[in-house]
């Protein structure tokens, strides 16, 4: 009994490290300029540490363009990522879903108060705002218009705030955001919304361990039980991860066709 209750102490501290405890590179999709993202999920990969024993690293990419590089070398052991790169690395990278995060979600063509739209085909040539390819936004937007010499001129920016804050501004004429940011914004007017895809997937590399897989996923969809769990949650403003795999993901790697270096 002693020893049992030794075991469950050391336990419910934090996992001790696994004989062969390795480190892991946490990629996560830069919505976020790289400090924001670097400070937004630092407590996730501190988490999994303390939760499987490994160390955790995490890597916060400027951009869309250097995370697809950086992706495409496998240079990420861990990913978070949109559904789009998720099913991208298990077509063509043999990576494993692990879990995803709570609910589905969806992106939204918007304009400001002062301008009507009923159509994308009105932005046509008009600036929209949008983060860079390969991201789902600008993904989303070029699926609006078939014809590729007959689109909006994009404008990057950083983060979705900032494409909001160039709209309100009239700085651009649209932009493209994730539809749950427009009820915080009731002046912007919706033009059309993509369907939902799943949220967020959480993926390993073939170089993972099944034992440390596990370990992770373990890890990921009982955070929402525990008090340790739930504060991390609270820390990067995300509800929790359930359980996903593969299927979850299907085709939605689709989006990319035509995209530079698929």
């Amino acid at each position: 009994m002693a020893a049992r209750g030794l075991a469950w102490a050391a336990l419910c501290a934090g996992a001790a490290a696994p004989a062969g405890a390795e480190t892991f590179i946490l990629g996560v999709q830069p919505i976020l300029p790289a400090k924001q993202t670097h400070a937004a999920f630092t407590p996730l990969a501190r988490y999994l540490s303390e939760q499987t024993g490994h160390t955790i690293e995490l890597a916060a990419a400027p951009n869309f363009m250097s995370y697809w590089q950086e992706m495409k070398k496998g240079r990420y052991d861990l990913a978070l990522d949109a559904a789009h790169l998720t099913d991208y690395r298990v077509q063509k990278m043999n990576y494993r879903v692990i879990a995803k995060i709570f609910d589905v979600v969806s992106f939204t063509l918007v304009t400001g108060e002062d301008l009507f739209v009923f159509e994308p085909a009105e932005l046509v040539g008009k600036r929209v705002a949008s983060l860079a390819a390969p991201s789902r936004g600008a993904l989303t937007l070029n699926s609006f218009f078939a014809n590729p010499m007959r689109r909006p001129a994009m404008i990057e920016v950083t983060n979705a705030q900032e494409a909001i804050a160039k709209v309100l501004g009239n700085q651009v004429h649209g932009a493209i955001i994730p539809t749950p940011l427009i009820g915080a914004n009731p002046q912007l007017n919706v033009v059309q919304t993509q369907e939902q895809w799943p949220h967020i997937g959480f993926s390993v590399s073939p170089k993972v361990s099944a034992v440390a897989a596990e370990s992770l996923r373990v890890a990921l969809t009982g955070a929402a039980d525990t008090e340790q769990g739930r504060r991390m949650l609270r820390q990067i403003n995300l509800p929790g991860f359930e359980a996903a795999d593969a299927q979850t993901y299907a085709g939605y790697a689709d989006i990319l066709q035509g995209f530079w270096g698929y």
